[in-house]
């Protein structure tokens, strides 16, 4: 469908990556990842054709179609919503037009054996191909569809885009991507501006609907559920994995590792020959044995090592100072603009050392209720803070308060304090501001820099209850782990506003949901949470029902008055059906159990091939046992794919 041939791009005669090839095949969903600086980008615009690499090529196969949504992009404004979305549909309409013309013109002629006629056959069969893919036949339904899974309203529809925001604005252009159906989406960073539950749905529709897919993302959760490969960029060099993104991470682990012994290895035999010539360089009847060990010098490739992070950093907050045991105390508050009630009858209390989540669709409350705990907004009701609260809090406009005079080290190092100045450095390379990056003044960094730095201000500073709106939104996953360590080890209060879920897994013990008007207690991880909301959406579904309903109090607990009903169990199996389960699931076990086996053989097969290279033994048999190897655990690892999703299968 798609290859990329050879591709080299230099950047002020500094190679970015070099002779990168892969070929992206029909249903392929790959993750492109390294580190930030690593070319991502720039191969997405590459392959997109908005960029010409400094050589190589891409072929594109017959009339292969690109959809590439960037991270950044003009949008235009002069439309409704629902018309600006419908333009996507022109070329299907154009291809409707062509494809009665070809019909007429097949009808006129009688040369049925000539290459001409059966040009025009070949023509009417990809016409008839891609409007069945575009399905544009019912394409108001599902225009409809792709808004409101990504997020919008009915009421959105006739709404000009001039009125939406930034973020919205990437929404539409996302939703005419997809609904244009092309052989293959470019993705770069598509959860940013997009919440938890448009998340999923876009999850969904790249598994289901789309074709092959090539992203972006730091949102780890997210490129785990869509990906089955993951193809690298790193020293310059690609490396293709068949695995989605947590497998990879495993395998990448042990390549390094394999690599590192291979340098080592290397290292001791360079060490030695350099040894045996200072020893034996003077001695004349040693002299064709020095004169030899120094050609084979000269022969050694160096082995590189890939980028690893050996700096194994960790954050930590000041000390909290002690707090009431209530840092934060809701009864009854309300906030409108206008006749827009954006929530109401929030009652709730945190105890200190509570780490909450706030969650809920864009625009649907969460920054305004954190507003009124900041005291930025009116609100009515009773809104309190306990005894000796110091609040650290990280806006979206955070950015916005920092000297733009100051450097980045001198921001850092006027609030740094005891053992810590000692590591600024270290610090701020890992949040990206390593080397001359430290140096620039924060007047020249982009709204993505500024907001790190002022994420790392904050960390610094000695608080006992933290709000953090987005925290996560211009952070690389080794970063974003970095601030959930510190978070999890802070002994003060939190409040996150974070669509990444993987972010708050495991770092939040409660979640909120803002949305409908109300404010919802869940108590339990975010995983707890959208299983429970997801439940409820389904069961809601089923009988039409909204869940913007009116309610006394707008804070429920799932178990108590106003939560949804828990799921009533499946009715009990009989005996026979009983051993019948219990049979197949100790068959789908065996096999899943001979699966794994024949992986493990394989993947010692493949590791003694690897060995006998890493040591130089590079001969064509060594080379055949490597490749047969590597394919035979391919082979070994689909089988049992198949067997754990036949066991799934059996045991839900």
């Amino acid at each position: 469908m798609l290859s990329v041939n050879s591709l080299s791009v230099e950047f002020a005669a500094r190679p970015l990556f070099a002779d990168a090839s892969f070929v992206i095949n029909d249903n392929d969903r790959v993750a492109l990842t390294g580190k930030n600086g690593a070319g991502k980008s720039t191969m997405l615009k590459i392959i997109a054709g908005l960029q010409q690499p400094t050589s190589g090529s891409v072929s594109r196969s017959g009339d292969t179609t690109v959809g590439y949504l960037p991270q950044q992009m003009k949008l235009a404004d002069s439309t409704t919503l629902l018309d600006e979305v419908r333009k996507v549909f022109d070329r299907a309409l154009r291809r409707r037009a062509e494809m009665e013309e070809v019909s007429r013109k097949l009808g006129d002629r009688t040369d049925y054996e000539s290459p001409e006629y059966h040009a025009l056959i070949d023509r009417l069969e990809y016409l008839n191909e891609r409007i069945a893919i575009e399905d544009s036949d019912n394409m108001e339904a599902e225009m409809e569809r792709t808004l409101i899974g990504l997020g919008f309203s009915r009421d959105d529809f006739d709404r000009p885009t001039s009125e939406f925001s930034g973020g919205w604005r990437m929404r539409v252009e996302l939703a005419k991507i997809l609904l244009a159906h092309p052989d293959v989406l470019l993705l770069d960073e598509p959860t940013n501006h997009l919440d938890i539950e448009s998340i999923q749905w876009l999850e969904q529709f790249l598994v289901q609907k789309a074709k092959a897919v090539i992203l972006v993302s730091h949102d780890r959760a997210f490129i785990d559920n869509v990906t089955n490969r993951t193809i690298e960029i790193s020293c310059g060099k690609i490396y293709d994995y068949k695995a989605k993104y947590s497998e990879y991470v495993v395998l990448r682990r042990e390549r390094v590792e394999q690599q590192m012994r291979a340098y080592e290895n290397q290292q001791k035999m360079i060490a030695d020959i350099k040894d045996f010539v200072e020893r034996f360089r003077y001695k004349p009847t040693k002299a064709v044995q020095v004169q030899s060990r120094l050609k084979q010098l000269e022969k050694i490739v160096p082995i590189e090592v890939d980028e690893v992070d050996t700096s194994h950093l960790r954050l930590k907050f000041p000390p909290a100072p002690r707090s009431g045991d209530f840092p934060l105390i809701l009864d009854d508050v309300g906030k409108a603009y206008g006749d827009h009630q954006v929530f109401d009858h929030a009652t709730f209390s945190l105890r200190r050392g509570e780490k909450i989540a706030l969650v809920g669709k864009n625009g649907e409350g969460k920054s305004t209720l954190v507003k009124c705990i900041m005291g930025e907004i009116s609100y009515t009701g009773t809104l309190k803070t306990g005894h000796n609260v110091k609040i650290g809090y990280f806006a979206q406009n955070q950015a916005q308060m920092l000297d733009g005079e100051l450097t980045v080290f001198d921001t850092i190092d006027r609030v740094a304090v005891g053992d810590i100045r000692t590591r600024i450095r270290d610090i701020l390379g890992a949040f990206m501001f390593g080397g001359e990056a430290s140096d620039k003044k924060v007047k020249v960094l982009s709204g993505g820099e500024k907001s790190r730095l002022a994420m790392i201000k904050l960390l610094l500073e000695p608080v006992n209850l933290l709000i953090l709106d987005e925290p996560t939104n211009h952070l690389d996953m080794k970063t974003k782990d970095i601030l959930k360590d510190a978070i999890k080890a802070f002994d003060g209060t939190v409040i996150v506003v974070s669509h990444d879920r993987e972010f708050l897994d495991g770092l939040v013990d409660k979640v909120y949901e803002v949305g409908g008007g109300r404010i919802r207690e869940n108590i339990g991880g975010i995983y707890d949470f959208l299983a429970k909301h997801n439940a409820e959406l389904a069961k809601l579904a089923s009988t039409g029902k909204s869940r913007r309903q009116p309610q006394e109090k707008t804070v429920e607990k799932h178990g108590e008055p106003g939560a949804p009903e828990p799921p009533k169990q499946k009715a009990r199996l009989s005996y026979a059906e009983q051993k019948e389960q219990e049979r197949m699931i100790r068959r789908a076990r065996k096999e899943l159990e001979k699966a794994e086996e024949e992986v493990a053989a394989r993947e010692e097969e493949q590791q003694a091939a690897e060995q006998l290279l890493a040591q130089g033994d590079a001969s064509p048999e060594i080379l055949g046992k490597y490749n047969a190897a590597t394919k035979a655990l391919e082979n070994a690892m689909s089988l049992w794919e198949l067997a754990q999703q036949e066991y799934d299968r059996i045991t839900q």
